[in-house]
């Protein structure tokens, strides 16, 4: 699609347009979206902790880092997810992701209706996208298992 194509969506009875907002790049892997660029560091950090393979597992996914990002809301956010109606959740590192210990990575849905938002540890963003990937689990499967705090940390040993 190209780039600036005004699409817009449906929220309460008004139809909000994000134009000129860049397109997400094309890819076969899911979504990493950088929305903040104050610790390069940090960011690298992130990338090499999520591309880290757990065990015979890895995430399959593809970086995104731009300054044309920054600092955009859910809403724009989804809105220029769902450009792309292949697309149903992407991940997103935002500054909470950058200066919290942990680097817990946002998790958005992109269907029609979505469901709420989330936060995975990199060290289990494998098990997010590889199952969301091939709709082998559910979002609530995920959403449903996060700790008080609502990040996936891993489902709890049976």
């Amino acid at each position: 699609m190209a780039s600036g194509s005004g699409n817009g969506r449906i929220c309460g009875g008004c139809v909000v347009y994000y134009v000129g907002m860049k397109d997400l790049p094309d890819s076969a892997n899911s979504l990493v979206v950088r929305t903040d660029f104050s610790d390069e560091a940090a960011w690298a950090r992130i990338c090499g902790e999520i591309e880290a393979p757990v065990g015979e597992f890895r995430a399959y996914v593809s970086f995104v880092s731009d300054p044309d990002f920054d600092g955009l809301s859910i809403s724009a956010l989804t809105s220029l997810g769902q450009r792309d109606p292949t697309r149903g959740y992407m991940f997103i590192v935002d500054r909470i992701s950058l200066t919290d210990a942990e680097h817990p990575i946002l998790v958005l849905d992109l269907a029609d209706e979505p469901e709420p938002t989330f936060r995975v540890v990199p060290r289990e963003m494998w098990s997010v996208e590889n199952n969301l990937s091939i709709a082998n689990m559910d979002w609530l499967d995920f959403a449903d298992s996060v700790d008080a705090d609502g990040v996936f940390r891993g489902f709890p040993d049976a």
